[in-house]
């Protein structure tokens, strides 16, 4: 694979993951506001640090996703990209349930799938390109704690969500 495919590949990869994240941030547009009023546990974290969060975790992922593409396009590797796909489309799902539509326990759901979906994709990418699931690593403990995180605030705002 020549410089230049990989280049369009990785900037397809970045756009394609990064639409997916700007889906999401569309749902949680009042989200901080949101966040604030709601009965949260000790140990969740400030509304500001999810930013900052998911941007590192969204670029990640696109390389991931890069990396295994890089092996051989999509013949080689239809599987685990579509995986990477699926999980991806739940991602977006869940900022639509818990912040656009306060559903809670859809959310709760929604949160469960797309870890199992997580693990599915990191070790279909580790039989692809083993750096690719290491990337994956840090969102799927971080989806890990943002599903006891989720299940937490639901429980204690039952009229909110």
């Amino acid at each position: 694979m020549n410089v230049r495919r990989q280049a369009v590949g990785l900037l397809g990869w970045a756009i394609v993951t990064f639409l997916a994240a700007a889906l999401g941030a569309r749902a949680s547009i009042s989200a901080a506001e949101f966040y604030a009023g709601l009965a949260l546990p000790a140990w969740a974290p400030p509304a500001s640090v999810f930013g900052p969060v998911w941007t590192l975790l969204y670029a990640l992922m696109a390389l991931a996703a890069w990396l295994v593409w890089r092996q051989g396009g999509w013949r080689a590797a239809t599987p685990a990209l579509v995986l990477y796909l699926l999980q991806l489309a739940l991602n977006v799902l869940w900022s639509w349930l818990f912040f656009g539509w306060k559903q809670g326990a859809l959310a709760f759901a929604d949160i469960l799938l797309l870890l199992v979906l997580i693990v599915a994709t990191v070790v279909a990418f580790h039989r692809v390109r083993p750096a690719a699931a290491w990337l994956l690593l840090p969102y799927l403990a971080w989806v890990a704690f943002a599903s006891a995180l989720n299940y937490a605030v639901w429980q204690a705002n039952p009229a909110v969500l």
